[in-house]
């Protein structure tokens, strides 16, 4: 499939030139030496060993890449194909393809075997499409094997928990827990970011 050929159903209002200027953005704080790799600890740490994971809204892939230097089996998915073509470029070790959460077909690209854990980090459900949201997490979680776990994060000002527990419940997943951040704050109702760890049925 042409990667340019997509048509998205998320919401994609950007200015132009939005994609190319958050690769950059991403490589000047890589270059820097910001520490990106937060989300990708986290998930080190849940999953077993070796574990095959999802790297949801994947973006120019820096959650994903940790992951893979770590010893994770990594397919990164994000609907931009001007994203996936930075992540093919700076990573090429891993696999990076270009689809919509939505309609999610992983096998369709080869990739038939379930997956341990899926990483939705960045605020990737708060840009899908409106009144798409349950339809996104239930294209992952029908990736992912009984019990395997996904781990959600976004800003609550942008999405609003209780609106994503009635997603998350609808889509066929449970909430087993939940923190303020990455590196595992306590959760509190005044919280402005969330990380909440999905288990799938």
């Amino acid at each position: 499939m042409d990667d340019n050929a997509l048509a998205p159903k998320w919401f994609t209002d950007t200015e132009e030139g939005h994609s190319e200027g958050y690769v950059e953005y991403i490589r000047g704080l890589a270059a820097d030496g910001a520490d990106l790799a937060g989300e990708a600890r986290f998930m080190d740490a849940l999953l077993p060993p070796g574990s095959r994971v999802i790297d949801a809204g994947c973006g120019p892939g820096r959650v994903g890449a940790v992951l893979h230097q770590r010893g994770h089996r990594v397919v990164g998915v994000d609907v931009d194909p001007v994203l996936i073509a930075a992540a093919r470029e700076d990573y090429p070790d891993v696999t990076w393809l270009v689809s919509d959460l939505v309609d999610l077909d992983l096998a369709s690209f080869g990739e038939t075997e379930l997956f341990d854990g899926a990483v939705l980090a960045g605020n990737v459900l708060a840009f899908v499409a409106p009144e798409t949201e349950v339809a996104a997490l239930r294209g992952v979680g029908q990736h992912l094997v009984p019990g395997g776990r996904a781990v959600v994060g976004f800003q609550t000002e942008r999405y609003s928990i209780d609106e994503f527990d009635a997603h998350l419940a609808a889509a066929g997943f449970a909430l087993e827990h939940r923190f303020a951040t990455w590196d595992l704050r306590p959760w509190h109702d005044e919280a402005d970011f969330a990380v909440s760890v999905l288990i799938w049925a």
